[in-house]
């Protein structure tokens, strides 16, 4: 498999090409242009422009160049900015619903996980994007999260009292605070130096970022727990959704479902290349599992039940999974 990044914009001739009447839309997302998203992104944008000859130009816009998650949302929602790749943090902030692919250890493995974002709960979820003023196209995936950690840590114990970089999403926070550490939400960008001045003492993150991000240059513990799914949901703006032909809408969807798959299934692969990687760097990577973490994730998950009808529902498609 190949990991170097995909174009971020359309090749000089196919732009050339470009009928007069061409309309060009803004993909906004978080991640820099060597994470997997964004390359999927530029491959997304580059056989739009292909399928519908230039009608639907794609510009993606990485690292959060057009704001933050939640500004990207708002933006979204007025038809300022066209698509986007975003976490599933915003949507679960405003529904908790939203939050139940977060759940600790609820998938095995990459495989597990690509099964429940395909899921019943998960087209369910899909098709209520219109309640946020958007068209929701697919599902996605980073990799499983894993924990670095500025110290030593070789016991769940010893979490407690660290100040770890988290999405600022309630159910990750719940998760932390369970484990008596202090999650710290920032933005992606900030993380790097605020983690090599001490700012922050651990992050979770997966092994993907904690490669191509250099955080391991950093680190004295790779916990490779893979405790948690971190999903993605691709969506364009309902607004600007309904103005693109009813023919190219069907390329566009078709497009994003396909590709977006393809990525979520590399992730296996994508994880234990970066796994690899990280063992050579002689920074010590130790395996966790639900058991590492004691009593704090049945906990999260008794509190969970109540705020999120949905996840009985997701523990049901997980259990049927085993």
């Amino acid at each position: 498999m190949s990991l170097r990044p995909a174009a971020l914009s359309l090749p000089l001739a196919l732009l050339a090409a470009l009928p007069a009447n061409a309309e060009q839309y803004r993909l906004g997302l978080i991640t820099p242009p060597p994470h997997q998203w964004t390359q999927t992104a530029g491959s997304i944008a580059a056989e739009i422009a292909e399928a519908t000859e230039g009608r639907v130009e794609i510009l993606v816009m990485p690292s959060g160049q057009l704001g933050n998650e939640a500004r990207m949302l708002q933006q979204l929602q007025t038809g300022a900015i066209d698509f986007a790749m975003l976490t599933a943090a915003e949507f679960a902030n405003r529904d908790a619903n939203y939050g139940v692919f977060y759940a600790p250890f609820i998938a095995a493995d990459t495989q597990a996980a690509a099964a429940l974002l395909r899921g019943e709960v998960a087209q369910e979820l899909l098709g209520g994007m219109d309640l946020f003023g958007l068209k929701g196209l697919a599902w996605g995936m980073a990799g499983m999260r894993q924990i670095v950690t500025s110290g030593e840590v070789t016991e769940a114990a010893q979490l407690k009292g660290l100040r770890v970089r988290t999405v600022p999403l309630a159910p990750e926070m719940d998760f932390w605070t369970g484990l008596g550490a202090a999650p710290t939400p920032m933005p992606l960008p900030a993380l790097y130096d605020a983690f090599a001045n001490g700012q922050v003492d651990a992050m979770q993150i997966d092994h993907e970022g904690t490669w191509n991000s250099g955080y391991w240059k950093h680190a004295g513990t790779i916990i490779d727990s893979r405790h948690m799914i971190f999903p993605m949901a691709a969506v364009a703006s309902s607004r600007k959704w309904q103005g693109i032909d009813a023919a190219d809408r069907a390329v566009v969807a078709e497009v994003f479902a396909r590709q977006v798959a393809a990525m979520v299934d590399l992730y296996g692969e994508i994880d234990a290349i970066n796994l690899a990687r990280l063992e050579e760097t002689g920074v010590p990577v130790i395996p966790a599992d639900r058991a590492w973490f004691g009593a704090s994730v049945d906990s999260w998950y008794e509190d969970w039940r109540n705020r999120a009808p949905l996840l009985a529902a997701l523990e049901a498609e997980a259990g049927a999974l085993e």
